[in-house]
């Protein structure tokens, strides 16, 4: 985290259906995997190296919860750069699309499918996006859509 004061927030207006955003370069590290599978996925592919040689991986992967989280930090580092949301309602249809490995590095690809003014609250909108994560290789590793609301600005 950064102690600069956060960018404002982006307005709702300012999305356009197709809008493609493209950031972040995370470095997966084995070190990262297995201390996160420790503490919230503690399967053998997950924790041994030598283990997971022998699993459907064919070596030490990080859990799919894992590479959600690095995905929040890359988002939440790109917010800090372009402007701020109000929060998201959730994510829906997450896939994980490939095994993560250490020494990947992850990137990400967000684009808008819908925008949705709020019915009860016209002060926000919904921003729907196709998130898509890609490894090193440009192979896409996870993909979910996701909800983020933001301020409408005053008519």
């Amino acid at each position: 985290m950064t102690d600069k004061t956060p960018l404002p927030f982006i307005p709702f207006e300012s999305f356009k259906v197709g809008q493609v955003q493209e950031f972040g370069s995370y470095h997966v590290t084995e070190a990262e995997i297995i201390e996160f599978a420790r503490k919230y996925d503690p399967q053998f592919f997950h924790l041994d190296p030598v283990a997971a040689k022998d699993s459907l991986f064919g070596g030490l992967c990080a859990s799919g919860w894992h590479t959600c989280a690095m995905t929040m930090a890359m988002l939440v580092e790109n917010m800090e750069k372009t402007g701020r949301s109000l929060g998201s309602p959730g994510i829906d249809s997450l896939s994980w699309r490939h095994p993560v490995y250490p020494g990947d590095t992850l990137s990400v690809r967000m684009e808008v499918q819908e925008l949705r003014p709020s019915k009860s609250r016209p002060q926000i909108g919904f921003v729907i996006s196709q998130t898509q994560v890609f490894n090193q290789n440009g192979t896409c590793v996870m993909e979910f859509i996701s909800k983020g609301i933001f301020p409408r600005q005053a008519t």
